[in-house]
C-alpha cells in the first residue's frame, strides 16, 4: 500500500500561502464532504441535470449565488479557468482576438490559446506597483484593432493578481470596454467569496470565480461562472442531441463533493465578506510594520486594499549569503516558529497572505517576520 502521510499543517501551522488561505474549510464543510465523497454521491437524486437538483439543494444555491454576486445566472464549473474558458469558446470565433490586463492568470492564457485565440495584454506600470489602469486598456485595445483589422472580442480583466494583490478599478476599465462594445469577464479567483463584489454594480457581463481559491471549499477543482441575461443564451446553451445539458460545461461539471463543500460554506462566505475591512486593515498594518522596520521592501500598490502582498526582502537575502542553510534558512526558521506557506529557497522575494488571521496571529507573524531578520 502506498502511504502518502498525514497532513498536519492547518492544525499545527499559521498557514499563510495566498493559494490557501481563503480556501480553508469549516467544521461543517468538512463533516458534508466525508458525507458526500463517494463517487457521484451527489447525484443519487438526479433526473439528468445538475444545475436543477434539489437534493443536495444545487437549484437554490445558484440563485442564491447569482443574487449575491448581482448578476442574472450562475452555473458550475471546475474552477475559473473553465469559466474563462466557456466564455471564450461560446463568444470567439477564428481570426478574433482578446484583451487582458498585463498582471493576467497564466490560466486566462491557456484558455485563449485552446481556443485559438490570440491575446493582446496591457503594459503595466512596471517596478513596484505594477499598476494598470483604464487607460492601459484603451491603448490596448486600439492597438490591437489596428493590429488585427477588429475590435476583440473579449476583455479578461484580473480583478485581483495573484503576484502583487493589486484591485483593479473594475467600473472603470468596463466602461473603457463598453464604449468600444467589448463585453468584459472579470476574474474574480481572488475576489469573490474573500471581498464583496457585484457584478453589474462593476459593470461587468461575466465573473469566473474560484472556489477552492477563495470560496472555503479546500481542495479539488470547483468554481463558478456568473452572467447577465444579456449573454445567458449565447454562454448558457445546451447540447441538440441531450436538451438538458449545458454544452460548455461537457453536461454537468464539479458533480462530486466539492459543490456540497461549496454550498455549505457559502452561509460563512455571505458572512465573512461583510468584514473586508478588517482584512484590508490587517493587510495595511502588516505592510506597514515591515516597511517601518526596514529591509522590506512592497510590490504592488500602495496603500494595500487585499490581503495579498508581496515583498522584497533584501534583509533576508543578505542572511541567505552567509547562512550554512543558505536560501532555505527562512522556510525552516518559520517552520520552527510555527508558520509555513512560504516556498523553501525563497529569500529575495515572496508572497504571504494574512486573510482570516486574528489580531493576535496578525501581530505574532509581523514580529516573527521582523525577529528572523535580525538572527
Amino acid at each position: 500500500m502506498t502511504d502518502v502521510g498525514d497532513r498536519m499543517i492547518e492544525e499545527l501551522y499559521l498557514n499563510i500561502n495566498p493559494l490557501q488561505t481563503a480556501g480553508k474549510t469549516y467544521a461543517d464543510t468538512r463533516k458534508a464532504v466525508f458525507a458526500w465523497m463517494d463517487g457521484y454521491a451527489v447525484c443519487d437524486a438526479c433526473k439528468g441535470s445538475l444545475r436543477t437538483m434539489d437534493k443536495p439543494p444545487i437549484r437554490a444555491f445558484l440563485s442564491e449565488v447569482s443574487d449575491f454576486l448581482d448578476m442574472d445566472d450562475a452555473m458550475l464549473t471546475n474552477g475559473a479557468r473553465e469559466a474563462k474558458f466557456a466564455v471564450i469558446h461560446s463568444l470567439c470565433k477564428e481570426g478574433d482576438w482578446i484583451v487582458a490586463d498585463g498582471n493576467a492568470h497564466y490560466s486566462t492564457m491557456v484558455a485563449a490559446e485552446r481556443n485559438n485565440i490570440a491575446v493582446e495584454l496591457t503594459d503595466t506600470a512596471g517596478h513596484p506597483t505594477y499598476s494598470i489602469g483604464p487607460d492601459n486598456f484603451k491603448q490596448t485595445i486600439e492597438k490591437g484593432t489596428e493590429k488585427h483589422g477588429r475590435p476583440p472580442a473579449l476583455a479578461i480583466l484580473t480583478h485581483v493578481d495573484g503576484s502583487y494583490g493589486n484591485v483593479l478599478d473594475a467600473k472603470a476599465i468596463s466602461k473603457v470596454c463598453h464604449g468600444e462594445d467589448v463585453p468584459v469577464l472579470l476574474n474574480t479567483a481572488y475576489s469573490t467569496g474573500r471581498m464583496p463584489v457585484k457584478g453589474k454594480s462593476l459593470g461587468v457581463d461575466f465573473m469566473a470565480c474560484s472556489a477552492h481559491k477563495s470560496w472555503a471549499t479546500g481542495g479539488g477543482n470547483a468554481g463558478l461562472l456568473a452572467l447577465t441575461d444579456e449573454y445567458r443564451d449565447k454562454v448558457l446553451r445546451f447540447s441538440k442531441e441531450n436538451p438538458i445539458k449545458p454544452l460548455e460545461i461537457l453536461g454537468c461539471s464539479t458533480r462530486g463533493s466539492e459543490v456540497v463543500a461549496l454550498i455549505t460554506a457559502f452561509p460563512h462566505i455571505k458572512e465573512r465578506v461583510e468584514n473586508w475591512d478588517v482584512e484590508v486593515k490587517h493587510a495595511q498594518y502588516a505592510v506597514k510594520a515591515l516597511l517601518d522596520s526596514g529591509g522590506f521592501e512592497l510590490m504592488g500598490e500602495q496603500p494595500k486594499q487585499h490581503d495579498l502582498i508581496a515583498i522584497e526582502t533584501p534583509a533576508y537575502d543578505e542572511i541567505a549569503k552567509r547562512h550554512k542553510k543558505k536560501g532555505y534558512f527562512l522556510a525552516k526558521e518559520l517552520k520552527k516558529r510555527g508558520i509555513i506557506g512560504i516556498k523553501p529557497g525563497r529569500t529575495k522575494k515572496f508572497k504571504f497572505s494574512t486573510f482570516g488571521l486574528t489580531d493576535e496571529q496578525l501581530e505574532y507573524l509581523v514580529k516573527t517576520f521582523i525577529d528572523i531578520k535580525n538572527i
